[in-house]
């Protein structure tokens, strides 16, 4: 599923544990064209059960949360072939690269930290809603450099690259450095098209289920580096 395309709006589910900010969430997203609030949850599994029977486009999630924690929650949406579906963005306080690489890993499509204005946090339901993966630029390049410095390539995962075209891998490169689709064509002097033509095989050789997955896989295998 990618955002609808028949004119209906984007549907929401706010994930978090303090109603305090679900309000503010949905005051903020009921006044915006596009997209429309269909639940709320107040824990991990409750976030997992609303999902499972609202079917959001995206679930905006907290990490820290009572019980089973956004990541948790997250790992069981994205793991549900009956939500394949429903984007996860993960909204938090913490920006460490802990977190990042375990909601990546997990199956979020996005991050994005809880201080981000309201044009950015739009922003971002939209582009995960299209398929999309999505990481504020500072937790990316703290991501990047952090991961890179305490960890070394994954032979086994190295071994998965095998599959891909030369310009795959380049392509693979730029998308664990978070480029879009437009950056990545610019950059290898190709039409935007065709890029996410190179995105889009690269998906399917590697089995990855979204964009997001194509970032861990870029970290595990070496591609990115500071």
């Amino acid at each position: 599923m990618t955002a609808p395309e028949d004119g209906s709006p984007i549907r929401v589910l706010l994930a978090d544990d303090e109603q305090l900010v679900r309000s503010g969430l949905r005051l903020l997203l009921e006044t915006e064209d596009g997209i429309a609030v269909v639940g709320e949850a107040a824990t991990g599994a409750e976030a997992v059960a609303r999902a499972r029977e609202l079917r959001p486009d995206v679930v905006l999630m907290d990490i820290r949360m009572p019980g089973t924690d956004g990541i948790e929650a997250t790992r069981r949406i994205a793991g549900d072939d009956g939500l394949r579906g429903v984007r996860v963005l993960v909204l938090t306080t913490y920006d460490t690269d802990a977190h990042v690489f375990e909601g990546l890993q997990a199956g979020a499509s996005g991050f994005l930290l809880k201080d981000a204005g309201p044009a950015e946090l739009l922003h971002a339901i939209r582009v995960v809603a299209a398929g999309e993966a999505l990481l504020a630029p500072r937790i990316t390049r703290r991501l990047i450099a952090q991961f890179t410095a305490r960890r070394t390539a994954d032979a086994a995962a190295a071994h998965r690259l095998a599959v891909l075209t030369e310009r795959e891998r380049e392509v693979l490169a730029l998308v664990g450095r978070g480029m879009t689709n437009d950056e990545i064509g610019a950059a290898l002097f190709l039409s935007p098209a065709t890029a996410r033509t190179h995105v889009s095989h690269a998906m399917t050789k590697l089995g990855a289920r979204d964009r997001a997955q194509l970032v861990v896989v870029a970290y595990r295998t070496g591609l990115v580096a500071p």
